[in-house]
């Protein structure tokens, strides 16, 4: 930074040039800063999971995502909704898994890191992002850890494939012509709802306390704009296959149904979806036991 002749300015405007300075050094240690330790990020996640490194590939992939952050879900839960795609996917596709820890995930699962910043739920906006190391012009199916797979996936890639796509929210077990959104499962080409990330990152305190969680942003940010899928292919397993809204008392997170019930997903269903509780190995259902691995 060149040095100034501080004689041709008064002592309030040499104040104000002075603190600007400041700040403009302060700004680019920080950027300096940021960007070393982005480095060293990027060093560290090599060095231990080289074998999982962003997809450098320019040609066109499908992928099937997850994110797992924090401890509500085990690597279990990733290891095996990766196995019942495995079974019922059948065109070409790669396994991805967001997260912040890799540890215990199947050695086949390319894992992308997430940013420090985010957490729970609103993780889920980052997937969003054109910026994501995947293959150009790649399609993305989204699913939440705790859906069971029950029917051949292919379809969730085949069905409008010019639009994205996701589910009508569960609440049309109730209320039959509600429109809003559930992002347990989404599919989207690389880059098309952009918007929902960059919308998000620009003001997340703002977003996040003017909804309860993020699939109520995917709705504001997006709202409209998306194919849902048939409410056949795709259902909840205690309002609309089950139809029960009873659990046993206790702590939410740790509910079970009040009683075990020998039911089956209708055959036009591919997957389960258990928003809330209980979760899937909480669950006893003959079918979810015989199916959730």
């Amino acid at each position: 930074m060149a040095k100034l002749d501080k004689s041709q300015y008064t002592k309030e405007q040499w104040k104000v040039i002075r603190e600007k300075r400041r700040k403009e050094k302060q700004d680019k240690l920080e950027a300096k800063l940021r960007i070393a330790d982005e480095e060293q990020r990027t060093k560290d996640w090599q060095e231990l999971y080289g074998e999982r490194a962003p997809d450098k590939s320019p040609d066109a992939q499908n992928y099937v995502l997850c994110l797992k952050h924090g401890n509500k879900y085990s690597s279990q839960y990733v290891n095996v909704l990766y196995s019942m795609v495995k079974r019922n996917l059948t065109i070409p596709f790669k396994f991805v898994c967001l997260t912040d820890d890799p540890r215990g995930l199947d050695k086949d699962i390319q894992c992308l890191e997430l940013p420090k910043e985010l957490s729970g739920w609103w993780c889920k906006p980052y997937m969003y992002s054109k910026d994501l190391p995947l293959a150009q012009d790649s399609t993305i199916l989204y699913m939440d850890l705790d859906v069971v797979i029950s029917g051949n996936l292919n379809k969730l890639f085949e069905y409008e494939t010019d639009d994205w796509c996701v589910i009508r929210d569960f609440t049309r077990a109730m209320q039959p012509k509600w429109e809003k959104y559930n992002s347990s499962v989404v599919r989207f080409k690389l880059g098309q709802l952009n918007h929902v990330w960059t919308g998000f990152i620009k003001d997340p305190k703002a977003i996040i306390q003017k909804h309860f969680g993020d699939q109520d942003w995917l709705w504001t940010a997006a709202k409209g704009t998306a194919k849902t899928w048939p409410d056949e292919w795709i259902q909840s397993w205690k309002w609309e296959i089950r139809k029960d809204r009873s659990l046993q008392s206790g702590a939410k997170g740790n509910r079970k149904f009040s009683k075990v019930e020998d039911v089956v997903p209708p055959s036009q269903c591919c997957i389960c979806v258990f928003h809330g509780d209980p979760n899937p190995h909480m669950c006893e259902d003959p079918w979810v036991r015989n199916n959730w691995t």
